[in-house]
C-alpha cells in the first residue's frame, strides 16, 4: 500500500523592488524561488512548479519569515550588498544544479559566457544545455543568471526581460562597493 505523501509547507511574500514586484518562496530547507511579477500573475506557473518538485504542498503568506531575504535584496538594489546569505533549496535536475552552483561563482560586477559555465562544470560541449539550465534558474538575482552574456559579448535573453538584465548589470557596474 502506498504511503500518503506528506504536505510540504511553502511560505511566500511579495515585495516591491526597483525591477518591479518580486515573489519570494521558501521551503523548510530554504529559499526555493524568486519570481518576477506579482503573486497573482505567476500563480499557475508557481503551482505547477511546486507540484512537480514538492508533490503535495501548501502555500502560506509569511512576510516575517522571508524578511531577511527581502532585506538582503533591498540592500543589493541600493548597492549596499554584493552577495547573499542564507539557505537555498534548489529544485532541479543534477545538471541544472551544477549550472546554478557555477553561476554563483561569477563575481559581482563581472560577466561570463555559457561556454565559460559549461567548461566550469566539466561539460564543455553542453553550451546549449547550460543556456537551458540558466533559463530555468528558480532563484534569479540571488543566483546571478543575469551575469551570463553571449560568447561575443552580446546580451542574451533573461527571464525578467532584457531591460531588467541591463538594470542589474548596470547596478553592479556602477556599484559603490567596487
Amino acid at each position: 500500500m502506498k504511503q500518503p505523501q506528506e504536505t510540504v509547507l511553502l511560505t511566500y511574500t511579495e515585495i516591491d523592488s526597483p525591477i518591479g514586484p518580486l515573489v519570494l518562496v521558501a521551503s523548510p530547507q530554504g529559499l526555493c524561488k524568486v519570481e518576477f511579477g506579482t503573486y497573482e500573475k505567476n500563480r499557475e506557473q508557481r503551482e505547477q512548479w511546486a507540484s512537480r518538485w514538492y508533490g503535495a504542498f501548501e502555500l502560506i503568506e509569511n512576510a516575517e519569515q522571508l524578511a531577511p531575504v527581502a532585506e538582503q535584496l533591498m540592500q543589493y538594489f541600493k548597492r549596499e550588498r554584493d552577495s547573499f546569505e542564507g539557505d537555498l533549496d534548489l529544485q532541479g535536475t543534477d545538471f541544472q544544479k551544477r549550472v546554478w552552483l557555477a553561476l554563483q561563482t561569477i563575481p559581482y560586477g563581472e560577466t561570463a559566457s555559457y561556454k565559460h559555465i559549461a567548461e566550469a562544470i566539466g561539460s564543455p560541449k553542453a553550451v546549449r544545455a547550460v543556456g537551458g539550465a540558466n533559463n530555468q534558474n528558480p532563484i534569479p538575482v540571488i543566483i546571478p543568471c543575469h551575469r551570463i552574456i553571449g560568447a561575443n559579448g552580446d546580451l542574451v535573453g533573461y527571464g525578467g526581460g532584457l531591460p531588467t538584465k541591463v538594470h542589474l548589470l548596470d547596478l553592479e557596474q556602477r556599484s559603490l562597493l567596487t
